[in-house]
């Protein structure tokens, strides 16, 4: 919803949601416009996370187009048709991903493949760059980041409002950029499925 907020051009935003992405599914995703990204469907069945660095060493592209194995090995049949979406496979329908994760609703963690790392590498798959935001859930981590960014200054007490899931007023939104509006974004905050709105200037 921040994100929306600060780039109202989908095609410039760097973080998504789409509260009705496929029937019974809601995605997460992230494009930082440099070829990296990730996508996160929620479902009944549980959540799958994929994740893709661009100049990874386990990118397809340095494989001989072909996935790093361990990465998707091994992923449920709840959560295969995740692998095979097309969003999520590049041109010759290799799907583009680097770090993967999984968890269905029966289980009580996360898991993943049995990787065989390529050496000398701190961060070989991306997932500690691609997922830092989710790692450090915090107001203080996303205004850090959207100021870096967006490079706008974030009111940070804006920041912790949305992340409360508080009502959005047009003073809250025009607070964090001038050039949008509450009504302006009706049909994102739907999109989204942002839990309430209050349409007032308070």
């Amino acid at each position: 919803m921040l994100d929306t907020i600060l780039s109202p051009d989908w095609e410039y935003r760097y973080y998504s949601f789409n509260s009705a992405w496929a029937d019974g599914e809601e995605m997460a995703s992230m494009r930082n416009g440099s070829g990296d990204e990730y996508s996160i469907v929620f479902s009944a069945a549980g959540a799958y996370m994929r994740g893709f660095d661009h100049e990874s060493p386990m990118s397809p592209h340095a494989n001989d187009g072909e996935v790093w194995p361990g990465v998707i090995d091994g992923v449920p049949s709840a959560f295969r048709s995740c692998v095979e979406e097309p969003a999520f496979t590049d041109g010759d329908h290799v799907p583009a991903v680097t770090a993967c994760i999984r968890r269905e609703t029966v289980e009580t963690r996360w898991s993943y493949g049995t990787i065989d790392f390529p050496a000398g590498h701190d961060d070989p798959d991306g997932a500690n760059r691609l997922f830092h935001l989710l790692a450090d859930p915090s107001p203080e981590a996303y205004k850090r980041f959207a100021e870096d960014y967006y490079e706008v200054p974030v009111n940070l007490a804006a920041v912790r409002h949305v992340y409360a899931l508080r009502p959005l007023t047009p003073a809250l939104v025009s607070g964090l950029n001038v050039a949008t509006s509450l009504s302006d974004m009706a049909e994102e905050i739907r999109g989204i499925g942002y839990p309430r709105l209050r349409d007032n200037s308070s």
